[in-house]
């Protein structure tokens, strides 16, 4: 075989991914081992090293390559792991990227925005951080791409997320304490005269199930009936079809319902109105967000208020400083019950 042949049949490596296939290693081995971190064996990072110039690899994915070359761009991803018919004109998107784009614009840069769905894109963040046209990296939600986030967390130090803070986590990010927010909403929900509560949203989510357990805690603590739990897509399509039959199937079981967004919140309202359940008179209700629509509903929704504004500018903030070099704490904002008439 020539050397021109075995050139082409050599493996295509092109991601980190493609690299940690070849070795045997998973994607956060290979960004540790060219990294230099010490928590690769010295046997391992070698292999590593010694296959990524073999094959023409250089980590520009990584921080290095960027830091280099400065674009003036910001990349924005939103990942959409558990709810690939989420769409980006969800109204919780729609405000944080609002924000998010003012805090930039005051900064100098611009916002390139990517929506990926993982499952047909398993090398979503790897790529997009290698693609030459970015500084650095926001990304809106840890979905169910915690891992992949860890990994790549390992050897980029240009990216803030946000999600839900879990302690040990190696990657940067900024949100709301989920589970005391759960925990708001629920005390809310029993002091209106709640006693079986519901949850209204998709546990598997990680900001979901933290806020979950939250409203657990207190059932728990109050030696309550356990929560039953209604999963529920975030996609409009799916959505209102889904509420509609859990509200059929919860009909003079359940009187009080936690929803783990303002918009299903909403969705749920007009469920429980088409069966003819008064809300709070019947059923007490309370949401998370306090996003516009909260004050719009009818009756205007009792909700968990997560301050996005802040969030959008500790983000940016924490991103600044993480691609000048600096090492950051990640950002855990509190949440506030606010009362209107649903609970």
């Amino acid at each position: 075989m020539s050397a021109q042949d075995d050139r082409n049949t050599r493996t295509t490596v092109r991601t980190i991914t493609d690299l940690a296939r070849l070795a045997g290693v998973s994607p956060g081995t290979v960004s540790r081992a060219l990294a230099g971190k010490s928590l690769v064996n010295a046997k391992t990072r070698d292999k590593i090293v010694s296959l990524a110039r073999e094959h023409g690899f250089r980590p520009n994915q990584m921080a290095s390559g960027l830091r280099r070359q400065k674009t003036g761009v910001i990349g924005v991803v939103i990942p959409l792991g558990h709810d690939s018919r989420q769409q980006i004109s969800d109204t919780f998107f729609m405000t944080l990227l609002g924000f998010l784009a003012d805090e930039l614009t005051r900064e100098g840069y611009d916002l390139m925005l990517r929506r990926v769905v993982p499952e047909t894109d398993p090398d979503w963040l790897d790529r997009f951080i290698g693609c030459g046209m970015i500084d650095g990296v926001i990304v809106i939600g840890q979905s169910d791409q915690f891992e992949r986030i860890e990994d790549v967390a390992d050897g980029y130090d240009a990216m803030v997320v946000w999600g839900n803070h879990t302690e040990g986590q190696r990657h940067c990010v900024v949100g709301t304490d989920n589970r005391l927010g759960g925990r708001l909403a629920a005390e809310r929900l029993v002091a209106a005269g709640a006693k079986q509560i519901a949850f209204l949203g998709d546990t598997t989510a990680i900001e979901f199930a933290a806020r979950f357990a939250g409203a657990d805690d207190v059932v728990r603590r109050m030696n309550l009936p356990p929560i039953i739990t209604l999963p529920t897509h975030l996609s409009p399509d799916r959505a209102s079809e889904e509420i509609a039959a859990h509200m059929a199937a919860i009909a003079g079981r359940v009187d009080g319902i936690f929803a783990a967004t303002d918009t299903l919140a909403a969705l749920c309202l007009t469920a429980l109105r088409e069966r003819g359940i008064a809300v709070p008179d019947d059923v007490r209700l309370v949401g998370f967000d306090d996003l516009p629509i909260a004050r719009q509903t009818v009756p205007p929704l009792t909700t968990v208020r997560q301050d996005i504004g802040a969030g959008a500018r500790g983000l940016v903030d924490l991103l600044l400083r993480r691609m000048a070099g600096e090492q950051t704490e990640s950002l855990v904002l509190p949440p506030q019950l606010t009362v209107r008439q649903t609970a």
